[in-house]
């Protein structure tokens, strides 16, 4: 596939995840604009001014506050306005709060774009993946959900510090919700392509099932637990978010557990969920079939009947 050239990223919404989404953009070096678009245009402005002030240090990018209009010729939409996610709140709990607010936000994109690839980081982000994809009419593989991407970085961490591994050799995936049905893949995790049941037999420095139950829940609750002590997460989520950018831009192909539409994959339809995925320039060039376990394959399906009927109650 020829490579498209990508320049230019907007941004909607400039609280933690979208300002430190920006940041982390700016520290790449993939992209030659950056617009910061937030209902509060005074908070947009000052977090471009800031970031401007270090540009001596970075590679040239041109970052500026904008208007919708400003989305006009951006190549990829960011998506990470909507009401935040509150102590003991879980992320299905803002659903409807976050639906009204993209009837808006979304429709205020395509009446200026409607040939960018939107990226979706709004909790609860597979509902809300699904809500963009209804409303822009966009084709679905220009409809991406950041989706577990986080969940699966937090997931390969949390194995390697278990194991004193370098996360970055743990092959692991978090799949289905980006939240409280997320499935955790074991029977494909693997660290130098040993599978984690051997793995764990030749280590046999623990009870492998405990570990397991231990990791899944910390990976689980990480959100609740960073929130209870700090009021957000954003750090991750833009490095997981910028992760996503780089395989667009860069049309590298990736395989990441991004959140799309699912169209009879696994046996589910009409419904995002976060299944390892092609990523290039083209936004998601296919949906990877991986061979589950049975019981990663009920998770999964109950995983998607818990978002569906969630879905079913929305008015759009």
């Amino acid at each position: 596939m020829k490579n498209k050239s990508i320049n230019k990223i907007a941004i909607v919404g400039t609280g933690f995840v979208g300002s430190t989404t920006a940041y982390t953009l700016m520290l790449s070096g993939l992209i030659s604009e950056l617009v910061l678009i937030d209902i509060n245009s005074r908070k947009a402005e000052g977090e471009a001014m800031d970031m401007n002030h270090g540009m001596p240090f970075v590679r040239p990018v041109k970052i500026y506050s904008g208007t919708y209009s400003d989305c006009r010729d951006a190549d990829i939409v960011v998506i990470t306005g909507g009401a935040n996610q509150k102590p003991g709140e879980t992320r299905i709990d803002l659903v409807n709060k976050n639906t009204a607010i993209f009837k808006d936000v979304v429709g205020n994109i395509v009446k200026y774009n409607t040939d960018c690839i939107l990226l979706v980081v709004t909790n609860p982000v597979d509902i809300l993946t699904y809500v963009t994809y209804k409303l822009s009419g966009f084709p679905k593989n220009r409809v991406i959900g950041s989706g577990t991407v986080l969940d699966s970085a937090r997931f390969k961490y949390m194995i390697g510090e278990h194991m004193g591994v370098d996360p970055r050799n743990v092959h692991a995936y978090i799949i289905g919700e980006h939240g409280d049905t997320e499935v955790p893949t074991w029977s494909l995790a693997s660290i130098a392509g040993v599978p984690m049941d051997a793995y764990c037999k030749d280590c046999n420095s623990c009870d492998s099932e405990s570990f397991k139950e231990t990791t899944y829940n910390n990976v689980k609750n990480a959100a609740y637990e960073i929130i209870d002590r700090k009021g957000a997460t954003y750090y991750a989520v833009a490095l997981a978010v910028r992760r996503i950018v780089e395989a667009i831009v860069r049309n590298e192909n990736s395989i990441l557990t991004v959140s799309s539409l699912l169209e009879g994959e696994y046996g589910l339809s009409d419904i995002c969920l976060s299944i390892p995925s092609q990523v290039n320039s083209e936004g998601i060039a296919r949906i990877i079939k991986v061979p589950l376990s049975e019981d990663e394959t009920v998770l999964l399906n109950k995983s998607a009947t818990a978002l569906k009927q969630v879905v079913e109650g929305l008015k759009l």
